[in-house]
């Protein structure tokens, strides 16, 4: 069988590798293994992100173990939480290094192998912990039951209330904030633009409302009536959609431009979990692009990402889907999603979410969907078939 070089580590001509062992599936399995590992251990705090390195054994039954190739190492300069499979070398287990990654990146120099000595010698103390670590975050979860490591999501696609977002916030700060001031966001605005598109939005759907015999539904009158008549209803059909929690394009646009009176005026600030810009800023480094879907407008939105008790984290989102969508409980909704969003197919976006039937509906669509543990999120149904997690850092 042909055979590639071995270079070793001052460069020269070390030994022989098969051609079959260098391009077995297992070495890139590895290498892959290996820079998700130096991700997660920067993300966790378990490791700096420009010191030290990490290796990972490439198992092949048939080679002796004091035979087999290591992925290990990084490109130099490359930090550790932006660490990719081809970053990583292949090393033989006397310490020499195999020609990856790519001769491209160094010119005409041999790649330089940053601290992975240690990870070659398995007689040393480092080399058992490094391969106890491994097994460690193996079991944790972070590779599939079968060893395999799944592929990293091209767009990650984030429901807000409950997912990165308290729902306590919502019910018990941004609710509250839009029923308190409906009345006189209302009247300081009642000839303005924005606001008259928005009276409108409420009268098709308090008329809708009101054929189908919504609890709650009262007439609007006419402009005619006078502005503080119109607003009296308005309020009173408002009052009741917040108290019912629905999800409306009329309710949301409204509650968006009163939330956004508060957060100009320093009244209101977002509030995420504590693993939201750490996630969001991993998963920028790597090139993966984050959505938000809510029932919430995009006004709204942006305003909870935008101040927030984590400063301004909208420099990492790429969009905002909100009910012009679609409702979230239906599987056209994510279908449309997954579409304006360019991926090959819907399996390439990852949906985060807290709602048992969000996550059926965009599953249905051919979307990879997590349920979200979080406190104060409502039970899910025994047996729902999701994986789930606490944190985005487990992800």
């Amino acid at each position: 069988m042909a055979s590639l070089p071995v270079v070793a580590l001052n460069g020269a001509l070390a030994g022989r590798a098969s051609r079959g062992y260098l391009e077995r599936k297992a070495l890139a399995k590895a290498r892959i293994q290996a820079s998700k590992l130096c991700r997660r251990f920067c993300t966790l705090g378990w490791a700096s992100s420009a010191g030290g390195g990490i290796a990972v054994e490439v198992r092949r039954d048939s080679v002796p173990r004091s035979n087999r190739l290591i992925a290990a190492g990084r490109r130099p300069g490359a930090r550790k939480d932006r660490v990719m499979p081809d970053y990583m070398y292949g090393l033989s287990a006397n310490g020499s290094i195999l020609p990856l990654p790519s001769p491209k990146l160094y010119s005409s120099k041999p790649p330089r192998c940053m601290s992975c000595l240690s990870f070659c010698t398995k007689q040393t103390g480092k080399g058992a912990a490094s391969y106890a670590n491994i097994r460690t975050y193996v079991k944790a979860g972070a590779l599939n039951s079968d060893n395999r490591t799944e592929p990293l999501p091209r767009c990650v696609v984030l429901d807000i209330e409950g997912t990165t977002t308290p729902i306590s916030f919502v019910t018990d700060v941004l609710f509250p904030y839009a029923r308190d001031n409906v009345g006189r966001h209302l009247s300081a605005t009642f000839e303005t633009p924005e606001t008259r598109d928005d009276i409108k939005l409420l009268r098709s759907q308090v008329e809708d409302d009101l054929k189908q015999g919504v609890q709650g539904a009262v007439p609007i009158p006419g402009d005619e009536a006078g502005k503080e008549q119109v607003i009296a209803a308005l309020v009173a059909n408002v009052e009741a959609m917040i108290k019912a929690d629905r999800k409306i394009t009329a309710l949301k646009q409204l509650q968006g431009h009163i939330w956004q009176t508060g957060f100009e005026n320093n009244e209101l600030e977002g509030v995420v979990f504590e693993d939201v810009p750490k996630a969001l800023t991993n998963w920028h480094s790597l090139g993966i692009k984050v959505y938000i879907y809510s029932s919430g407008s995009r006004l709204a939105q942006r305003l909870i990402f935008g101040k927030t008790n984590y400063g301004d984290l909208r420099k990492y989102l790429c969009g905002f889907f909100d009910t012009y969508v679609g409702n979230k409980k239906e599987t056209r909704s994510y279908i449309e999603i997954s579409e304006s969003l360019g991926v090959d197919k819907p399996s390439d976006v990852l949906f985060l979410t807290d709602v048992y039937q969000e996550a059926v509906a965009a599953k249905d669509a051919g979307l990879k969907v997590l349920i979200l543990i979080r406190p104060g999120n409502g039970p899910l149904p025994e047996n729902h078939g999701f994986k789930t997690v606490s944190s985005f850092l487990e992800i």
